[in-house]
């Protein structure tokens, strides 16, 4: 991929680049930030304080730094932020992380060298990532996280391991690829550790995972609509007024449901009805942190920004917007988490489905999926736990100084084992989904995404419908949900 400007470097770009995609600066957009360092030498060569080049940070900003202690102080700045241990973050999260950064920086307002964007491309390229702690942040924006992105550049960090769960000292790693550390100069330290490009990162990992869920959790649902022969109506294109979100969910259940012109009752149980709207729900939450990350790409989270030939010191590493939007999809999953575990529940029931009692061939001998249902239900209880909003809740740091954080990373996490958690209850659906269709047969209404995830399901699954370890059931058709690892914790 050949970047001209910053804007190349899209959420969908930055999704290649964390699978592998190389990256190259075309020398227009070279020269440009060429001409914007240039700038802001000439700048910080007139007299007064800038925040972490002359100044110490933090509380420490009021300290100004002798010229001879600004000599590696941009490189020092990453060795006592860099506290944290694992869990590390992904390899993919963490090459998300270092295109985001990278992203940013092309924007101009950080006022970094044309070499330092270089340089992190040339690690993206030869596959050399940080190890990035994914948890225990508790510091306004991500500045222990960005200290450990930064001092892979410098060589004093660790580098992720091919299984991305060890790592080793960044040096080797670098030595490895034919790179070597590069020394920070004036302004890129504390570049390097504002703004907030880990979460951003991290957002647009767990939009494309959400997006992916939903659909299955449409084919799944939908399916299971047509199995129990639930009653249209809920789904019909003239209940979505006004509403593009609900307008496309209801399209897209009935493609899968199909048609059943002598539905089993009046009125399915409400986990079905309301599918529709939970779908709409969870597409409006991903759209709003959809947003919110193109505000982070695009706006100004570099602190101080250099505009003009002025450095302008901002708030722009805080987070909250990402923070909140993260929270609120966190919340729609969970949502649609329970009501998957509810029509799990409702296909255990012959009076809904017509079929024998917790979809077993022998009740009393064999015990069916009632403990598959089970399963979900203590997955749904989890999350229902971890569903409490992240960004509140502040604790002051930094004597005072930092007296709020968004902890915006920790809701990026919280949203991943949300996601996790919705793939796993959907799985427990889909068997059961699966086992009602062995007992009673497949519904010839269903759209073509039901059989070919139905015929899916018969090649991952033993035959018949007699009792088993279901567990390996379920882990074999979450083997089928090619998404896994974007946005996990």
């Amino acid at each position: 991929m050949v970047l001209g400007v910053a804007e190349d470097l899209d959420p969908v770009g930055i999704r290649s680049v964390a699978l592998g995609r190389e990256i190259r600066i075309a020398e227009p957009l070279v020269a440009s930030l060429a001409a914007i360092r240039e700038a802001a030498l000439a700048a910080l060569q007139s007299p007064g304080p800038v925040y972490g080049v002359s100044t110490g940070m933090g509380d420490q900003s009021r300290l100004a730094l002798d010229p001879a202690d600004r000599q590696g102080h941009q490189g020092r700045l990453m060795l006592g932020r860099a506290v944290g241990s694992p869990p590390w973050l992904t390899r993919r999260q963490a090459r998300a992380a270092l295109a985001v950064r990278l992203r940013t920086f092309l924007n101009g307002d950080a006022a970094v060298s044309a070499g330092l964007c270089e340089q992190l491309a040339a690690l993206l390229n030869a596959d050399v990532v940080p190890a990035v702690p994914s948890t225990g942040l508790g510091a306004a924006g991500e500045i222990i996280a960005l200290a450990h992105l930064g001092a892979l550049v410098t060589g004093s960090g660790s580098a992720l391991d091919p299984d991305g769960v060890t790592a080793r000292p960044a040096v080797r790693a670098l030595a490895a690829a034919g790179l070597a550390p590069y020394p920070l100069a004036v302004k890129e330290g504390v570049a390097l550790l504002e703004g907030v490009p880990t979460t951003s990162a991290l957002a647009i990992l767990a939009s494309g995972r959400a997006r992916q869920l939903a659909d299955r959790a449409t084919v799944v649902a939908g399916t299971g609509i047509a199995v129990t022969r639930a009653h249209r109506d809920p789904y019909s294109a003239l209940l979505a007024r006004r509403d593009a979100e609900l307008t496309t969910a209801l399209e897209r259940i009935r493609e899968i449901a199909g048609v059943d012109p002598q539905p089993r009752s009046l009125q399915a149980p409400l986990s079905f009805r309301v599918l529709g709207p939970a779908l709409a729900h969870l597409d409006r939450c991903t759209s709003a942190l959809d947003a919110a990350v193109e505000r982070a790409l695009s706006g100004v989270t570099d602190s101080p920004a250099f505009f003009g030939g002025t450095f302008v010191g901002s708030a722009g590493f805080d987070g909250f917007d990402l923070a909140a939007a993260l929270d609120a999809v966190t919340v729609a999953a969970c949502h649609l988490a329970e009501t998957s575990a509810a029509r799990l529940h409702r296909l255990l029931d012959d009076r809904v489905t017509g079929l024998p009692r917790q979809l077993t061939d022998s009740p009393g001998l064999h015990a069916g999926l009632v403990a598959v249902h089970k399963r979900a239900a203590g997955v749904v209880h989890r999350m229902r736990r971890e569903a409490v909003p992240t960004c509140l809740g502040s604790i002051e740091t930094s004597l005072g100084q930092e007296d709020v954080q968004s902890f915006s990373m920790e809701s990026a996490r919280t949203l991943g084992s949300a996601l996790e958690g919705l793939a796993e209850v959907l799985a427990c659906e889909l068997l059961g989904v699966h086992q009602a269709v062995r007992l009673g047969g497949r519904p010839v209404c269903v759209g073509a995404d039901a059989h070919r995830l139905l015929d899916a399901a018969d090649d991952a699954l033993p035959t018949g419908t007699s009792d088993r370890p279901f567990g390996r059931d379920i882990d074999a058709l979450l083997m089928l949900d090619g998404g896994a690892g974007d946005a996990v914790h």
